[in-house]
């Protein structure tokens, strides 16, 4: 699915991404993430395996919210809600993880702080849907 701009500009934002994936048993397990857009994939960097990653690596399907600084003409503050399948590649969480730095922390920043950090994974999540309030909302 190609991304409107107005919900491009959300995801390249400096807000906080809630990205929730599903455990074994079922139960949603959600935690917040940076997020960065390739194209019309969103993508995070992540230098060790965590819960989330052993969640997608098992089931893909994901959801991904972002509040927005915007309150509409309802009074209702804006967010956008992204319904996907993700995927797990080796590698590249390190720069990629720098990159999104810059907009979450600022210029200037070294992120990871760390001398020589592992490889990790990239996680990319292809959109299937969009949902939440705002202009994104066909």
């Amino acid at each position: 699915m190609e991304i409107p701009a107005e919900a491009r500009a959300v995801l390249e934002s400096d807000a906080l991404a809630h990205l929730v994936t599903l455990n074994s048993d079922g139960s949603p397990q959600v935690t917040c993430i940076w997020v960065g857009l390739d194209g019309d994939e969103i993508v995070s960097g992540h230098l060790l395996p965590q819960q989330k990653l052993r969640n997608v690596e098992r089931d893909p399907r994901v959801a991904i919210s972002i509040e927005t600084d915007v309150t509409n003409a309802m009074g209702l503050r804006e967010y956008l809600v992204v319904h996907g399948r993700a995927r797990i590649e080796e590698g590249g969480a390190p720069e990629l993880l720098q990159q999104l730095a810059y907009t979450y922390l600022g210029e200037g920043v070294k992120f990871p702080p760390m001398p020589d950090p592992p490889p990790g994974m990239i996680m990319r999540t292809t959109v299937e849907r969009l949902g939440g309030v705002g202009p994104w909302v066909g």
